[in-house]
């Protein structure tokens, strides 16, 4: 059955719409993605192109992925908020709420790394991710999510690039299969990798059909610091 599409727009669509309109009149082509970002005052990429996939469904825009600049006004503003009443407005902001989760650090996907002090130290303590909380799992709230930026293309099969933001609930264990966060304590080494628990060891196994799999003989030495319950894309191509 195809999705319903939704009448209205919520504050952010409007703000966004607003920006492409003027920023199309100043300049006499559309912005690229981070300018939308600086102009509607979104931190994140990720989160404009999650309003643009909306505006784009809805009818309002055109876009060419192709491109950086690939976004086309397809009805005016004052023809967008005549469409919007309260309660509509209200329950789109609803399913639209942003989580803001903390950027601690960068993880390795690729062999057993140490951990250097300058990455934990790369990311000051106001940095955050916007999060739709409707882009989340059902049963994943938001409350102890955190996010750490990946190095590394050990994961690559499971669709997580270098560069990319990883976004993990805390925790202690893992079932055999899950995408875990992995520190090892005996050498301070990290490691994003599946987790495998086999006759009395540790399988690290990366989504990587070049890369060997990592074991760990004396389980002891290993700690599951969180689960992957999300990953955000890195978005390439765009200007600075």
């Amino acid at each position: 059955m195809p999705r319903k599409r939704k009448k209205g727009l919520s504050e952010r669509q409007k703000k966004i719409l607003e920006v492409l309109e003027t920023f199309q009149v100043q300049n006499g082509y559309p912005p690229s993605i981070r300018e939308i970002c600086t102009k509607a005052s979104i931190s994140s990429t990720s989160v404009v192109n999650y309003y643009l996939e909306q505006l784009e469904e809805m009818g309002y825009i055109e876009r060419d992925r192709r491109i950086s600049r690939g976004v086309r006004l397809l009805k005016p503003l004052d023809e967008s908020v005549q469409t919007v009443s309260a309660q509509i407005k209200q329950a789109v902001e609803a399913v639209s709420e942003l989580l803001q989760i903390p950027v601690l650090g960068r993880i390795a996907a690729g062999e057993l790394m140490p951990i250097p002090s300058s990455d934990f130290a790369y990311y000051d303590a106001e940095s955050v991710i916007e999060i739709p909380q409707s882009q989340l799992p059902g049963r994943e709230k938001g409350k102890d999510l955190f996010a750490l930026e990946v190095q590394g293309d050990s994961m690559i099969d499971a669709m997580v690039n270098d560069g990319d933001i990883v976004i993990l609930k805390p925790a202690n264990e893992a079932r055999n299969g899950e995408m875990v966060a992995i520190w090892i304590s005996e050498n301070n080494e990290t490691t994003l990798k599946y987790f495998f628990r086999e006759n009395g060891k540790v399988r690290l196994q990366p989504a990587n059909p070049t890369m060997e799999a990592i074991i760990i003989d004396d389980p002891s030495t290993l700690e599951v610091r969180g689960k992957v319950v999300m990953v955000i894309r890195q978005v390439s191509g765009l200007p600075s």
